[in-house]
Formats: C-alpha cells, structure tokens, sequence
C-alpha cells in the first residue's frame, strides 16, 4: 500500500480525485455525477453502465476510486471489482472501491468484501456521506472507512465467522503478526486512526505508520478496510 497516497508537494496543488460511476440506471449516474462534479476537489473521470463496461473503461482510463453499484445486468458490481482489482495487480494498486448496496442483501456484501472492496455506501445516502465515502476511502492512512461500513460489517459478522479456506489463511496470516504488530492490528481493527494509535501506544506517528504498513503486508490486505474484514473472521471485533 502507498503511505504517501494524499502528500502533496510543497507548493503544487492537490489533484482531484478521480471517481468513476459504474450503475446500470441513467439516472443513478447523472446524480450522481453532478454531486461529485460540484465538488472542487473531486472529478468524475468515467462512467459505466455494467460491469463488462466497467472494466474495459478501466482497463485504459486511471480511477482513484470507483463508484460501483452490486446488482446490474450482465457481469455484477461483485465479478467487476474481482477483476478490476485483479488486473491492477498486488500491492495496493487499482482503485479504491465503493460498493453501492442495501442491507438487505448479506451474501452480496459479503462477497464484495472479498472481492476487495475498499468500503459500502447505503445507495439511498446522504449526499454529504457519499462524498465522504470517496475522501476517505482515498486516504491511504485515514481512518477506517464510512459509518455504513462499520454498520454493515457488524451485519454480516456472523457470515464472516463461518469456516472457509480463506478464513483459514487469515488466521494464519494473523498469527504470523509480531506481539507489536498484534497490537497495532487490534488497534487498526477499532477504527483508530495513525494519531490516535500513537498516542495510545506512545510511539512516533512515524513508527507507528511503519507497524501498520509492515501490518497490511504481512495480512496481504490491500487496506484497513480489508484488515477489518480479517478482524470480524477472527472474532477479535464483534458486533
């Protein structure tokens, strides 16, 4: 994962942030689209109307973050995010991305979580919150995620604990965590911010942003969200 995502050169004004918007309905889209183009620190570089589109749209235009809805025709918002993030490579890379979802759907948000969804947005949102959800998926080193994903996972807790093969190898990827990188990890999982491990461990802010990268590597994760996930399978958050 880059740690530097966010820094800006002395000097250089910031670039947008880039978002697509991948929902079957014209309309989704167009609202979309004009929220985010309202914003001046936000640009909506693409759009698409399924997850086949979705992907060739990606393949050659660069997203920071992606906007995607979890049931459309076709290929779904679950299979499009599998293979965007596939494509991106390892490490981090890709974008982030939003999955557009209700709470009535479990099994569809579960699989989105491990298809590597960075973060879940009620499609019937706030405006305000929306346009949270993209700064703070962006934020490299941010706090974890919306309020809607935390709500969310809580509600999937128990799909999340069932035994898997993946399951299994988190477990495994979490025993290998040093007693430190244990309590950083724990820390991750509560929603605590960079700030706010430091000062409740009493390291540098700088060491601490070291323990959470050597973290996310060790647990192959891509992002805290990701390690959350992890957190919820284990039973080391519960609802």
């Amino acid at each position: 994962m880059d740690t530097t995502a966010g820094e800006v050169p002395p000097g250089q004004a910031a670039a947008p942030i880039r978002v697509a918007i991948v929902d079957d309905q014209h309309l989704v889209r167009s609202g979309f689209a004009m929220l985010i183009n309202s914003q001046p620190d936000l640009e909506v570089i693409g759009e698409a109307a399924n997850g086949q589109e979705a992907v060739r749209t990606l393949a050659v235009t660069r997203a920071d973050v992606v906007l995607m809805d979890v049931r459309m025709p076709g290929m779904d918002g679950i299979e499009a995010t599998r293979r965007i993030l596939a494509e991106a490579g390892g490490g981090g890379s890709g974008p982030r991305i939003v999955v557009l979802t209700t709470f009535d759907l479990d099994e569809y948000a579960l699989s989105a979580i491990h298809a590597g969804a960075s973060g879940f947005l009620l499609k019937d949102a706030p405006p305000e919150e929306l346009l949270e959800a993209i700064r703070t998926v962006h934020r490299g080193d941010a706090v974890i995620a919306p309020s809607t994903t935390r709500r969310l996972l809580d509600h999937v807790a128990s799909l999340l604990r069932r035994p898997s093969p993946v399951r299994d190898a988190h477990a495994a990827a979490v025993a290998r965590l040093t007693p430190r990188e244990r309590e950083v990890f724990e820390l991750i999982a509560q929603g605590l911010s960079n700030p706010e491990i430091a000062s409740k461990l009493f390291l540098a802010e700088a060491t601490v942003k070291t323990h959470v990268g050597r973290v996310l590597a060790k647990l192959e994760a891509r992002d805290r969200v990701q390690a959350v996930v992890m957190a919820y399978e284990m039973g080391i958050v519960r609802p």
